[in-house]
């Protein structure tokens, strides 16, 4: 039995999983926490992922491993390797205004032709301009540049000099100076950002070709960004959305065409596989049900049983739950609000189905953002830590208006690492095939008037 491990180096923590390269039954697994903050020194993820494998079991044993990693955060190395300064991660707002000039500059639809995504503040491009306008001393000293996931690769291949890095399609998508489309860095866009184009930049490899081998052997896959390896971790295929509710809310769809949205909406990823991944992203998801649970004085199971007593619509009672401002759509001042309370919609019940529907109402618009794009939706896959909640996979196909297939919970951007990985050590056109043990699949008849009545209050919240 050959063995694989897949790495998650998330915002948070790091998880390593060995399965079967050939089954992907899973063998072992550990985790280690990382520092807090929107500014880390990558010594840290170094040491979580250390800490994570020592309790997996190690990784002597494995014949691939393959890191999936937070995407967009900004690593720079000085001509030695050596890290200039703290990472900035891609919630790390403080090039808001950088990301604001740099779309007036070029102009938003110059930024999506060229790139797949107009630049908010969570992309590299944007992080780099903050360094040139903020620390020109550091950016003078910057002789590459690279991801969260390249540089942990990097250093489990002993870190062999800069010209040594490597990355993938789904993460470089995220720099804001990658093409998908065209397989090429903008190195124009890389100079506009920083003010020079003269760093090395990580080789960009195909999905299954080996970024090299570790101290013990063993071969390295490419990695990718985690939604690619969330997407790759369930088996999503062309066709499928992937909706996830965790602290924030992702949908994304693998899809055989890229995509082009000088609205902003929709950021033109690529996927993990040769394929792309549109995805479009909101800032208000599973904490909009803690929220609720906190104001209603009940459990999550409390919460769920209530919501699902009420009826469809909530009585016309909605939430719309801005409740950290938003940014699908882009309304980052915006603030939640509940309307319709009527002395008969004033029931635990009515708020508690209302919240639930007013998460997936936000979820339901981010799909039409991609079908708008020409992206093709043929089923949902809900994962996340709030499909957890019987009230949301119940009501989600009633909501999103599409059958809802549920796999059992798991670390899906580690899994779809560790299949990369098993693809780097096999080879083939396509991943290996590992059965998605206990998915559920939901089926509901769709209500058109929730999103209806939604859609009516949300754009009463327009400068709100």
């Amino acid at each position: 039995m050959s063995l694989v491990a897949g790495v998650d180096s998330s915002t948070q923590s790091c998880k390593v999983v060995i399965r079967d390269a050939e089954s992907g039954a899973l063998v072992r697994s550990g985790s280690a926490p990382h520092p807090e903050g929107t500014e880390v020194d990558p010594a840290a993820w170094w040491t979580a992922l250390q800490s994570a494998a020592e309790a997996a079991g190690g990784l002597d044993d494995v014949a691939a491993v393959s890191v999936g990693g937070q995407q967009h955060g900004m690593v720079c190395l000085d001509e030695a390797g050596e890290v200039v300064r703290p990472a900035l991660l891609w919630n790390d707002t403080r090039s808001a205004a950088a990301a604001a000039a740099l779309n007036t500059e070029l102009g938003a639809a110059a930024w999506a032709e060229a790139v797949g995504s107009v630049q908010v503040a969570s992309f590299t491009a944007t992080k780099l301009r903050w360094l040139a306008e903020h620390e020109p001393d550091a950016a003078a000293r910057v002789a590459a540049v690279c991801l969260p996931h390249d540089w942990l690769t990097w250093k489990l291949a002993g870190a062999p000099g800069l010209a040594a890095l490597r990355t993938d399609r789904s993460d470089a998508s995220g720099t804001g100076y990658y093409s998908a489309v065209s397989g090429e860095y903008r190195r124009d866009l890389l100079k506009r950002a920083l003010g020079r184009d003269d760093v090395v930049l990580p080789e960009v490899l195909a999905p299954s070709v080996s970024a090299g081998r570790t101290s013990s052997g063993a071969l390295l896959g490419p990695g990718c960004g985690d939604n690619a390896g969330a997407a790759l971790g369930v088996g999503a295929r062309p066709g499928d959305v992937v909706v996830s509710i965790g602290t924030s809310g992702v949908a994304c769809a693998v899809s055989e065409t890229p995509t082009s949205d000088a609205s902003g909406t929709v950021a033109g990823f690529a996927d993990a596989t040769g394929r792309y991944l549109p995805l479009v992203a909101t800032l208000n998801a599973a904490r909009v049900l803690d929220a609720t649970t906190r104001l209603l004085g009940v459990s999550h199971e409390e919460l769920s049983r209530l919501a699902l007593s009420a009826p469809s619509g909530s009585g016309g009672l909605v939430l719309v739950p801005y409740l950290e401002g938003e940014r699908t759509p882009d309304r980052p001042s915006a603030r939640g609000v509940i309307h319709g309370l009527t002395l008969a919609t004033a029931e635990p019940a009515h708020l508690a189905r209302a919240a639930v529907e007013g998460l997936l109402c936000g979820l339901a618009d981010g799909i039409d953002a991609l079908k708008a794009q020409g992206v093709a939706v043929n089923r949902v896959l809900l994962v996340g830590g709030g499909a957890r909640s019987e009230a949301v996979r119940r009501l989600a196909p009633v909501v999103l208006g599409h059958p809802v297939l549920v796999p059992e919970p798991g670390e899906y951007v580690a899994d779809g690492a560790a299949r990369q990985a098993a693809w780097t050590l096999t080879g083939g056109e396509e991943p290996p095939s590992w059965e998605l043990a206990g998915t559920e699949t939901y089926e509901a008849d769709p209500d058109p008037a929730v999103r209806s009545r939604y859609a009516e209050v949300r754009d009463l919240t327009e400068g709100i």
